[in-house]
């Protein structure tokens, strides 16, 4: 394989390309480096098989030029905030759904034909019918909560009629849950600890801390998607998109992954709740993701989602320098 990655910088880019690296493959990384990190690709810059190259998903004839010579793209390059949203509304339609469409001429461009697509488990938006039980890829839509996970629906769309069109010949659609590992620089551990640092004796929490979510290790994560395209189901499937949901088969709640950070840390802050059972504008209070297609395929997760937990705490206590880089 010749990978393209974008988002190569990023958290669950970085280590796929590490992996594709160590499994004999060549990357060429693409990134603009504005939430990225070099430090993440020092593994991956000594590889002989590894290039990056600087450039936004928005610049069509630059990714076009760079993507030259590859086989197979992993688009992982988003904009990720979904809790301030609504304070630059242009950014979710211009990073993830004009990117994806750059990325998907481009690939048009060179004919390459097989992709691979970083969406996520806020797609389902709100569970209506029954709000309890785990969401299945063939879930409806009916209500979006954010314009990330809107904007990460119409990718999938514009995916999924590129390869109908005839223009694609595998497109796999990974609807993540939250991930945790190392390299983690977004998401409810990363503040949780970034405010013990400050106040030990006091945790802010969004939310009434009752919020149920799934969690996958990033390796895990990065398993499951190199599992799905090695056996190219895609190829014998009646439509060319396949959509794969990722994560564990489990929920905590926002209260006990509290306590096993803290119990870590030797700490017994005051918790201060802001809010009802939102913890912003966006949030969802249930996020758990039906796995039985993936796990059909033979893949399992390694880690419980309170021994991820504890990796990305660990890393994140031995990498202090991630919160000056995203400051």
């Amino acid at each position: 394989m010749k990978a393209f990655v974008t988002g190569v910088a990023g958290f669950i880019g970085s280590n796929l390309a590490d992996r594709l690296l160590a499994d004999g493959h060549e990357v060429l990384g693409w990134d603009n480096l504005s939430t990225g990190q070099l430090r993440f690709l020092e593994g991956a810059m000594r590889q002989p098989g590894f290039r990056l190259a600087r450039g936004d998903t928005l610049d069509l004839p630059g990714m076009t030029a760079a993507m030259a010579g590859c086989d197979t793209v992993f688009h992982f390059a988003a904009n990720a905030d979904i809790r301030d949203g609504w304070s630059h509304p242009r950014r979710d339609l211009e990073q993830n759904t004009i990117a994806t469409f750059n990325v998907l001429e481009a690939m048009r461009a060179n004919g390459i034909r097989r992709i691979a697509f970083s969406s996520t488990g806020s797609t389902y938006g709100e569970a209506l019918v029954t709000p309890d039980r785990p969401t299945p890829e063939n879930d409806a839509f009916p209500i979006q909560t954010s314009l990330y996970a809107a904007s990460k629906v119409a990718g999938e769309s514009l995916i999924s009629a590129y390869a109908e069109g005839g223009q694609l010949d595998e497109a796999y659609v990974f609807r993540f849950v939250s991930i945790l590992g190392e390299r983690y620089t977004h998401g409810h551990v990363f503040d949780f600890y970034q405010q013990l640092i400050d106040h030990p004796d006091r945790l802010r929490v969004l939310g009434n801390g009752r919020q149920r979510k799934s969690y996958l290790y990033v390796q895990d994560c990065v398993d499951a998607m190199l599992h799905v395209l090695t056996a190219h189901t895609a190829r014998s499937a009646r439509h060319r998109t396949q959509v794969y949901n990722l994560g564990t088969p489990e929920f905590v709640e926002v209260n006990a992954s509290i306590g096993h950070i803290c119990s870590a840390l030797g700490l017994q802050p005051t918790l201060e709740y802001t809010g009802g059972e939102r913890g912003w504008v966006g949030d969802s209070p249930f996020i758990f993701l039906d796995t039985a297609k993936i796990q059909a395929t033979g893949w399992r997760p390694k880690l419980t989602i309170a021994e991820g937990i504890l990796r990305t705490l660990r890393w994140l206590e031995a990498n202090r320098w991630v919160y000056d880089a995203r400051a």
